[in-house]
């Protein structure tokens, strides 16, 4: 039996929570070949980084926020998972330093502890992320995996997400885009 989940926007005054699970993010043994920056980094960020990251990405920040961070928690109250939805308007530059060509979403900060693996929950985050996008009227999503994470590839591909032939080597290794469109269902559903 699967132990239920809530999914939900963050918020604001959770900076504290955010910021704990990041970390434990980063502890993870695949963290090296997912996440731009060390846990020694995060770590070392003020309690002023997690409050405005907190604030700029919660279901509080307003009808014209261009992030929104979702998280699952589980029955007892533990923070299990989190993916962050990006806004991404064709001629701004991108999280890692691009100019966007094409509107819409991008999925950054994916994370799901391993005990809660195999439970559907990712499945559930990756719900939310893409019914807001698609409530901003974005035409597709995209992501970057690391070449070589086939356990975070696969996920993505039972998504719906392909392959875009986008390479790319950032400070992580080599990357590879995948993207799907967000379909009307995603348009309008939160």
């Amino acid at each position: 039996m699967t132990a239920p989940y809530t999914v939900r926007p963050v918020r604001a005054h959770e900076w504290r929570e955010i910021r704990a699970l990041r970390l434990e993010a980063l502890c993870d043994p695949a963290a090296p070949q997912a996440f731009l920056e060390t846990y020694e980094q995060a770590a070392a960020r003020p309690e002023e980084f997690w409050r405005d990251r907190a604030r700029g990405s919660a279901v509080d920040a307003g009808p014209d926020a261009v992030a929104r961070q979702f998280v699952a928690i589980a029955d007892d109250g533990t923070w299990v998972g989190t993916a962050v939805a990006l806004v991404e308007r064709a001629g701004a530059v991108d999280v890692g330093g691009s100019v966007v060509e094409e509107s819409g979403g991008h999925v950054v900060g994916v994370y799901l502890h391993p005990d809660h693996r195999g439970r559907q929950v990712m499945d559930r985050l990756f719900e939310a992320v893409t019914d807001w996008l698609g409530a901003q009227q974005l035409p597709r999503v995209r992501l970057n995996v690391h070449a070589d994470n086939a356990r975070a590839r696969r996920f993505y591909e039972k998504a719906g997400f392909r392959d875009t032939g986008v390479r790319f080597t950032g400070s992580i290794g080599p990357e590879v885009e995948l993207a799907r469109p967000l379909s009307s269902s995603d348009r309008g559903s939160r």
